[in-house]
């Protein structure tokens, strides 16, 4: 079948040269292109993604702190392990905040935002895709979580859960030949997403919930 249709960036805006660099080695990470315990050259990243070196020396300081690279004393900078005993805490600190989020967006998003996450519930929901596509459709998951803390016009909350949904894709990555079916994780952003767009704050804070809970319960059956 054809690619993907391609989703913007939640995150589309002019950007520094660090920035962009950070957010690039981010996604690698998040979506084992960088694979866990991979060496992190920032010279060859550098190269291979079109910056100067201290752009990407300053992204890899960054990723430390969202606990995606370690640096070693005499070592060196490594892609840090998927822990999965650590999925239980970062599904703790999301069934939180992600109903939480998806409560404010649907009372805060603006007019231009309310029409970006219907138009993207649409894409989804016309998405027909093939198992070996699995990959792929985990970046629309990103996609939609990004939109949604965006909309929430909270950048604290943004930047938190930001971190901690990263944590949580990596955990799906890795065990992505083990689920049955993506397309059904990815399908429930739909209802959310109309959910958000059309203010209905309490809907939209039970789906935001409910997707967070079915996503550890999958993970934790194959694991």
């Amino acid at each position: 079948m054809n690619a993907l249709p391609a989703l913007p960036s939640a995150e589309d805006e002019v950007l520094s040269q660090a920035e962009a660099a950070y957010r690039q080695l981010r996604d690698k990470l998040i979506m084992l292109e960088i694979r866990p315990g991979e060496p992190i050259n920032d010279g060859q990243l550098a190269a291979e993604l079109g910056f100067g070196r201290t752009p990407v020396r300053e992204a890899i300081k960054r990723l430390e702190v969202d606990h995606l690279v370690v640096s070693y004393p005499r070592r060196g900078t490594f892609a840090t392990t998927v822990d999965f005993t650590e999925l239980a805490d970062v599904s703790e600190i999301r069934e939180l905040l992600e109903p939480l989020a998806a409560r404010r967006a649907a009372k805060r998003a603006n007019a231009a935002m309310r029409r970006e996450l219907l138009r993207v519930a649409t894409t989804i929901a016309e998405l027909d895709p093939s198992p070996a596509e699995s990959r792929e459709l985990m970046k629309y998951d990103l996609t939609v979580h990004r939109l949604i803390y965006k909309a929430a016009a909270n950048p604290h909350l943004e930047d938190t859960l930001i971190r901690y949904d990263n944590l949580a894709t990596r955990i799906w990555c890795l065990v992505l030949d083990k689920v049955p079916s993506v397309s059904g994780h990815i399908t429930e952003h739909v209802e959310l997403l109309n959910a958000v767009a059309e203010g209905d704050a309490d809907k939209a804070g039970e789906l935001a919930l409910h997707h967070v809970t079915s996503f550890e319960e999958t993970i934790r059956k194959v694991l």
